[in-house]
């Protein structure tokens, strides 16, 4: 089977790039290695925003805006297709007591982000529900969560809709297929598998699958760990963020509150340290949640890259061989932009933003030299 592109990973990245490729009109097949949208991007809080957006590079901040911009269109289109809403919910993000205000707000003024210091008795009167001990409080209107696992599904029912598209779930890939110096497709458990380009979206496994080249890219799992509440629907009606712990309402009253980063290699495995940890977290910030029952704890999988910079772009050297991985902490954040990204160089178009800080070209050389 020949395909015009192969991408490997299932998670936001590889569906997004699949997806909209596949609206270009190439002829796509997808392989994941276990089942589609499980790994990070299930696995995050879905806020569309870097949790800290002014400590970013202007790469990171370059992609985010465009993506946040994008994504209540996105929404609605899936919806649309799929019957499945991505619950794309705009609440506003309170930040607590930041030692670094001063750069987060002069950060705002320069970029034009609606980013205000306000006054605690505002924040009280918004989020009746917050602890207390807190005395500053900057907010930022209209930043939205996604339902990152209804996302996922609403991208997985929009593939199996087109025609151009196929997806092969449990399916790793082990490695590629070299013709010279072109990547002509993988090697996967069930087989060969051609195609004119292959484009590695493989999150925390990119590195272990381009090693096979004798590519090294410094991307590594870093595991977060997360707990979900049940409460009322008017419970928590903004975002809230202190101590870089973060509390996420969705529209049905769940309450997401996370997350811890640990490098503890492909462990996924939830621990009772990290329950206690973010339950503690959960009620300094909401202390009602003392009386409220956690009703999942879970970990995955972020795709750790230096800066949090993802790779996007074609590999030299390796004909036909494309990045798009390493978002790091803003996988979900990132992904509108950068598959869009991929997609403009990718068809020769001109892309929607500067792609030169992304360009593997450079960083993988790099790397290996260090």
């Amino acid at each position: 089977m020949n395909q015009q592109v192969i991408v490997v990973g299932g998670g936001v990245i590889g569906l997004l790039s699949a997806y909209r490729l596949a609206q270009a009109g190439k002829s796509v097949l997808l392989l994941e290695l276990g089942d589609v949208g499980r790994e990070a991007s299930w696995a995050g809080g879905g806020i569309v925003s870097p949790l800290y957006p002014w400590r970013y590079s202007p790469a990171v901040t370059a992609l985010a805006h465009w993506s946040q911009d994008f994504y209540p269109q996105l929404g609605e289109r899936l919806l649309e297709e799929t019957g499945v809403d991505p619950e794309v919910h705009v609440t506003g993000l309170y930040w607590l007591d930041l030692h670094d205000e001063a750069e987060a707000l002069s950060w705002a003024e320069r970029y034009g982000r609606p980013l205000t210091s306000v006054s605690m008795e505002t924040v009280r009167q918004a989020v009746p529900s917050l602890g207390e001990g807190y005395e500053r409080a900057v907010y930022m209107e209209g930043v939205a969560n996604i339902r990152n696992p209804r996302l996922l599904r609403a991208l997985r029912e929009a593939l199996r809709q087109l025609p151009n598209v196929t997806v092969i779930e449990q399916c790793p890939v082990e490695g590629f297929l070299r013709d010279g110096t072109r990547i002509v497709g993988v090697q996967t458990a069930q087989g060969e598998m051609r195609a004119d380009q292959v484009v590695v979206a493989a999150g925390a496994w990119s590195a272990q699958l381009l090693a096979t080249l004798g590519l090294e890219i410094p991307v590594k799992p870093m595991k977060g760990q997360m707990i979900l509440f049940k409460c009322a629907e008017d419970f928590l009606p903004s975002m809230v963020l202190a101590k870089r712990r973060y509390a996420i309402p969705r529209r049905d009253g769940h309450i997401l509150v996370g997350s811890t980063l640990e490098d503890v290699g492909f462990d996924k495995t939830p621990t009772e340290d990290a329950l206690e940890s973010l339950r503690a977290t959960a009620i300094e910030l909401l202390p009602a949640l003392a009386d409220a029952q956690v009703v999942k704890h879970w970990a995955g999988l972020r795709p750790g890259s230096p800066d949090g910079v993802p790779y996007i772009g074609p590999v030299s050297g390796f004909d036909g061989l494309w990045l798009n991985c390493g978002h790091f902490r803003n996988g979900l954040v990132l992904a509108p932009a950068s598959c869009q990204l991929l997609v403009d160089l990718m068809l020769g178009q001109a892309p929607i933003v500067d792609p030169s800080p992304y360009a593997p070209a450079g960083r993988i050389a790099d790397d290996q030299k260090s």
